[in-house]
């Protein structure tokens, strides 16, 4: 657990990755500063939605994507040392491809200002085309 809370607080490392389970995960950053979020997937709408009520977004979001990228760069309503968020369900698309976009995005901006940001995919089957977030001992 060590090597995995490590790499999630380094804001370097900072992406949008897949692992097969989510428990190594919690168990790793529940002692930290980190938030996590826990994010259904389902239709753009639905997704969208999902993810505003995980990270308790503010009256002014918008629902679309622009709206989401704003939110996610912004955050200022959360007190965190980083952030992480599991995405359950994946399906591949046009949707899963915009969010991930949007995620790195967001990723992106947090390292430059020095906070860990993931996105993390739960993906048993290893079916999605990202990076795994650690390899399993």
């Amino acid at each position: 657990m060590g090597k995995l809370i490590g790499r999630l607080q380094d804001p370097k490392r900072s992406g949008v990755y897949r692992s097969p389970r989510a428990d190594e995960i919690l168990d790793a950053t529940k002692a930290s500063a980190i938030a996590v979020a826990k994010v259904g997937f389902g239709p753009k709408e639905h997704l969208l939605r999902n993810i505003a009520r995980a990270l308790e977004f503010p009256d002014w979001f918008g629902g679309n994507w622009d709206a989401l990228e704003d939110c996610l760069t912004d955050l200022s309503w959360r007190n965190a040392g980083g952030y992480v968020l599991l995405f359950e369900g994946a399906t591949p698309g046009d949707d899963l491809g915009v969010l991930i976009d949007v995620l790195r995005t967001a990723a992106e901006h947090w390292a430059g200002r020095g906070k860990p940001f993931f996105a993390v995919f739960l993906d048993p089957a290893r079916s999605l085309a990202l990076p795994e977030l650690f390899r399993q001992a």
